[in-house]
């Protein structure tokens, strides 16, 4: 999939998922803030609480009012369902075709360059 045409608060999102799936931020454990995620990230605050706003619909955070917003228990596994199944609907079937037009086999994919 092509990055650069993917919106600011879809790529924020794939960066905190890819962060709860890596670990850093654990179940249970409270996001940056929106003004310092966006600080981090150079992006427009309204964009970072967007992206915080879809994993609040999703179930996979909760805020608590006027402490933060945490990573709810059970939202990694929900997560890596979720991520799997959109790389194998959506991904992948552009992956593969890509290395049959290129005529790659499993060897060329798994040797290193």
């Amino acid at each position: 999939m092509n990055t650069q045409s993917k919106p600011v608060y879809l790529k924020l999102r794939d960066l905190i998922a890819a962060a709860i799936l890596d670990g850093r931020y654990r179940e249970g454990a409270m996001l940056p803030s929106v003004r310092a995620l966006a600080a981090e990230q150079g992006a427009n605050p309204l964009t970072v609480a967007k992206a915080y706003q879809q994993f609040q619909q999703d179930g996979l955070v909760e805020v608590q009012r006027g402490v933060g917003m945490y990573v709810v228990e059970g939202a990694t596994e929900r997560l890596r369902v979720a991520e799997r199944r959109h790389f194998i609907e959506e991904e992948w079937p552009a992956i593969r075709d890509r290395i049959d037009r290129l005529g790659l086999d499993m060897a060329d994919l798994l040797s290193p360059a």
